[in-house]
């Protein structure tokens, strides 16, 4: 992983985590509550449920204890942005890892990109993770890498000795 500060933020370059359609575990609609227009499977072990309206992704109130049954994979879910300058938001959970919802997830985004990339026809594409935190990204997919830009929080600091 390479990070570089770029006036607006800082840049990472990330493997892309391509996604093939399956079939939603029952797990998955019972965690969610409501069954996504699209089920995609990442090689990671995510689901994404891809929704018609970014409404339904916002009025998510998910099952945890059904989501870990996931495990490995968390659950992204995603809907067409209907705001501008926005392509697409998200929320992502992954409880039996111990995040019940993360903020802003750079991985779950190495998904979501060349998901809307090929569904939007563009490679560079506008990110709201609409998460209680939140965040925006900017993700551009470059073949099996995807480029994620936006603003971090410093949260450790330290030095490594070889």
């Amino acid at each position: 992983m390479t990070v570089s500060r770029e006036e607006e933020g800082f840049s990472l370059d990330l493997p892309t985590i391509p996604a093939e359609p399956c079939i939603p575990p029952d797990a998955l609609i019972d965690g969610l509550g409501v069954t996504p227009h699209e089920t995609l499977k990442a090689v990671n072990g995510n689901y994404m449920a891809v929704f018609d309206e970014s409404d339904a992704v916002a009025a998510l109130v998910p099952n945890m204890a059904r989501i870990a049954a996931l495990h490995p994979g968390g659950v992204i879910a995603t809907a067409p942005a209907h705001e501008p300058d926005i392509d697409f938001v998200s929320r992502f959970f992954a409880p039996s890892h111990g995040i019940p919802e993360d903020p802003v997830t750079g991985s779950a985004h190495c998904t979501l990109a060349p998901y809307w990339s090929a569904r939007l026809g563009r490679r560079r594409l506008a990110a709201r993770q609409i998460s209680a935190r939140g965040g925006e990204i900017v993700c551009e997919v470059q073949g099996p890498r995807t480029r994620l830009e936006g603003q971090a929080v410093l949260y450790l600091e330290g030095t490594i000795l070889l």
